[in-house]
């Protein structure tokens, strides 16, 4: 690398010197040379008579100044600057590019055949030169020209204003947004599809048309994508009263793509892994994703379009916001209990780890060098877990009246976070000022709480410390404003009533001090405390319970979350008792009153079947590494097998039991199914452990009649290593090998094989005639699955696993760096682990920085990693 790429900082935020009011696009398609025409109305701002465009990878033909030849301008790696400009001036600009090897499919590139584009967060200056920020909005009109036999349909952002043939049967279709936009939002399509069409009438009653676009011969498998799109909209107007606002709306699923979605105005371009979907093809929580996904991209419309953000480090203000929306549409269409305890896994585990990573960062982060780096959980799910603590503290009512205020004062303008803060803090009448350092301070918060009971005053005592450690950029912390929910149960399972200084108090706490002391009155006898219920604040709780409290928690807690919580306490508990004695060479441990109380989920016929499933799902091996450092892989693995072991062992009967009883006899996605589903093959994945688990897995392969019983089998093969998972795996692949999206699938098991030889099995994979390192989704379901969630053959303690994924990473590099990014975040955490494994996976990384062209994607994290 010639120069280190230089980091810009958030403090340092100028507005543009000018402005782009309204651009006219006109691309004429080609493979190879594409020639865009961009006509824009620029407005000076401030004293300055040059303008500095963004621009990269471009071939400039022509740059006009209100018609006229202008040859006053300078052309410099990423800029172009004009000198000598009016104060207000029409500039045309025509420049070529290449979108068949646009392998890092950033701008316009081609996906399969049809063109698309992928603009955020800086992607369009790889199409014209502009200025690439998004607090430039601009009225977009777009004029694709395309030959029309190769490309009947040519699709772009808003409502289609005209058509018509052109000579050497090319044709071309124009298109107008009436919404100023930043270039971040620009969309293009072009190519030949099947279509899904349907209307949505709004609550004002606008007719909207609906289309989805999808690869020829897919259409029947973009039904659930459609429903859902519909149950967005009307979802939107009745929960937060948000209308659409143009007459067409459009989702493309495409198969190259760095990203699940984009949420360009009126046209959704789409990873067709969230599109697509049937009963033969997708599992249960493929359709579940979709839902999810597509609820997300049309909330944007409001949170993201309407309303965008002003610079880059503000993304957690779109971002984070639509994670809780589409977090609640999937609650109130589905298991509110399931949702959150799905949502707080990912907190728990991946999410944690990056806060404890060298690539830790606020979730409005200060500094960056590749802003494609923080499209991370902490911006997102962390962000979402920022905007849900907001909605805790104010109430759902004035939640809303905020959000009716923030669009009042910032409909059609790029906005920040603080405005955000300051709508609900005007609305509510709430003082935020302490809660929004959560927007500037990196880490996750610890939270150690004691309880004691008096019993002769019949009080109990609730002393609360936070505190938060420190983090690579960030060493001195503050205290936090954090929601603390509990409840208070006597022997009986009755809630006791929280009576501070003889007055009721509410659930919530608000915690904001380093140390706080809670003296309940009134509380007749020793309580057990249930605390953080619905994970009321993302941070880590330490409290000294017993398993007796715990297992009565399992069943009196009036809360669904707070009766799993226990359960994965409860787990915790014991995972870290047997990694201890492992490491010591003492006996494995696990008592039988803690299986009885699992026994006794299993078997509360009360319980949804989607919640019992996840009572009885182990916590994955990269949450549990987040409890020790250094992480000992080998041994959590033998410790998680162990308990999986114990408990089929021990509740043998009531799995095999439940697993017949939960028998369907039709598919159906309707959310009682989905979750009988999950439990059964919840009890599946037990019962393959034990000595007939080979039959049965082989036998409901053989008899499934819908994917996710076909994976559910496969996953129990793979994990439990049984005999025969070969046939099933050699079967499954002659049966799909020309859809890449279902042998994604069996992608991702290969990725996961616990056998020893796992890395020789991805190496072979990596020649099947299905697979390609360029296509993103076949990339991150065998490597990505390889690195991230197969620790014990990742982490071997020969380095070949570190050394394979330095091989990958090098070769990303130049193809797609963006991948190659989001793949090396197991390499970064080198420092969790032992010394022998810490000296081979930092020369890996080393390797990288001395690499001459390393891209600004991986140059950002290596480079923060060496430095930690």
């Amino acid at each position: 690398m010639s120069q280190n790429p230089q980091a810009k900082y958030r403090k340092d935020y100028q507005s543009p010197s000018h402005t782009i009011t309204q651009i006219d696009l006109t691309f004429d398609l080609h493979d190879k040379n594409t020639v865009v025409t961009a006509i824009s109305k620029v407005k000076q701002l401030k004293e300055s008579t040059t303008l500095d465009l963004d621009g990269e990878q471009l071939k400039l033909l022509s740059v006009k100044v209100d018609g006229k030849e202008w040859d006053k301008f300078e052309e410099a790696e990423g800029k172009l600057s004009i000198s000598e400009l009016p104060e207000e001036f029409e500039l045309q600009i025509e420049t070529e590019i290449n979108p068949e090897d646009n392998t890092a499919l950033e701008g316009l590139y081609k996906s399969g055949g049809a063109y698309c584009t992928q603009c955020e967060a800086e992607g369009f200056r790889r199409i014209t030169y502009y200025l690439d920020r998004p607090d430039v909005l601009a009225v977009f009109s777009s004029t694709v020209i395309a030959d029309k036999s190769e490309y009947p349909f040519l699709l772009s952002n808003g409502n289609r204003v005209d058509e018509g043939d052109l000579d050497n049967g090319r044709h071309f279709v124009k298109w107008q947004d009436p919404h100023p936009k930043p270039a971040y939002l620009f969309a293009l399509v072009a190519g030949d599809f099947d279509v899904l069409k349907d209307k949505y009438v709004t609550k004002s009653g606008r007719e909207v048309a609906l289309e989805i676009f999808v690869d020829k011969g897919n259409l029947n498998r973009a039904n659930h994508a459609m429903v859902s799109l519909i149950n967005s909209m009307k979802w939107d107007e009745e929960r937060f009263g948000l209308e659409y606002d143009l007459d067409i709306y459009m989702i493309v699923a495409v198969d190259f793509f760095n990203m699940g979605a984009m949420e360009n105005k009126g046209l959704n371009v789409f990873n067709s892994k969230f599109v697509l979907a049937n009963e033969e093809t997708a599992t249960d929580t493929d359709y579940l994703g979709i839902e999810a996904v597509i609820g997300h991209e049309y909330f944007h419309n409001w949170t993201g379009n309407r309303v965008t953000c002003r610079d880059w480090f503000q993304l957690s203000l779109k971002e984070g916001l639509t994670v809780f929306r589409d977090q609640e549409f999937s609650s109130d269409l589905g298991s509110r209990a399931v949702n959150r305890i799905n949502n707080v896994r990912i907190i728990r585990g991946p999410q944690f780890a990056e806060d404890a990573s060298p690539m830790s960062h606020p979730i409005r982060p200060d500094k960056v060098i590749e802003m494609n780096n923080f499209y991370t959980l902490t911006v997102y799910e962390k962000g979402s877990e920022v905007i849900r603590m907001m909605h805790t503290l104010l109430g759902e009512e004035n939640f809303q009246k905020g959000m009716k205020l923030y669009f009042e004062r910032h409909d059609g303008t790029a906005a920040t976070c603080d405005d955000f803060v300051a709508a609900m803090q005007d609305a509510s009448g709430i003082d935020l000022t302490l809660f929004k350092r959560w927007y500037s301070q990196s880490g996750t918060p610890t939270l150690k709480v004691v309880g004691e009971y008096n019993e002769s005053d019949k009080t109990f005592a609730l002393k609360v410390e936070q505190a938060t450690p420190p983090t690579q950029e960030q060493v001195e912390k503050l205290p936090l404003h954090i929601p603390l929910d509990i409840e208070l149960y006597a022997a009986d399972g009755t809630i006791i009533e929280l009576q501070c200084n003889g007055e009721k108090v509410g659930n919530v706490l608000d915690i904001k001090e380093e140390n706080k002391t809670y003296i309940f009155v009134n509380v007749s006898e020793k309580p057990v405390v249930s605390l953080l219920r619905e994970f009321s604040a993302p941070v880590k709780l330490e409290y000294d319970y017993s398993d007796q409290e715990l297992m009565f928690l399992m069943v009196h807690a009036q809360n669904d979350f707070a009766r799993w919580d226990a359960s994965q306490i409860l787990l915790a508990k014991y995972i870290k008792l047997n990694v201890s004695n492992l490491q010591s060479g003492k006996p494995f441990e696990f008592s039988d009153d803690v299986q009885d109380a699992f026994r006794g989920v299993l078997l509360n016929d009360k319980l949804e079947p989607a919640f019992v499933a996840e009572v009885l799902s182990l916590p994955g091996a990269n949450e549990v590494a987040g409890w020790f450092k250094p992480v000992d892989v080998d041994a959590i693995d033998s410790v998680l097998h162990n308990i999986k072991q114990a408990i089929a062992q021990s509740l043998a009967d009531e799995l095999a039991a439940s697993y017949a009883v939960l028998a369907q006899k039709d598919y159906s996605i309707n959310h009682d199914a989905i979750g009988k589903r999950a439990l059964r093959n919840r009890c599946l994945s037990y019962l393959a452990c034990l000595e007939h688990g080979n039959e049965l897995v082989h036998a409901q392969y053989k008899t499934a009649n819908n994917m996710t019983d076909t994976m559910a089998a496969m996953s129990s093969a793979n994990q439990a290593k049984l005999a025969c998972r070969g046939e099933l795996m050699e079967d499954f692949s002659a049966k799909w090998e020309k859809d890449g999206l279902v042998m994604d699938k069996w992608f991702a098991l290969q990725g996961t094989s616990p056998v020893d030889n796992a890395l020789d099995l991805v190496r072979e994979t990596m020649a099947h005639p299905t697979f390609s390192l360029k296509n993103p989704n076949r990339t991150r379901s065998l490597i990505g699955s390889f690195l991230n969630n197969n620790p014990v053959n990742f982490h071997a303690k020969d380095g070949s696993g570190y050394l394979f994924a330095g091989e990958i990473l090098k070769e990303l590099n130049d193809s797609n760096p963006q991948v190659a990014s989001r793949l090396i975040d197991p390499l970064l955490k080198f420092k969790n682990y032992d010394e022998q494994r810490q000296v081979l996976m930092k020369a890996e990384l080393e390797k990288l920085a001395s690499m001459e062209n390393l891209a600004k994607d991986l140059y950002e994290k290596v480079t923060k990693a060496l430095e930690s």
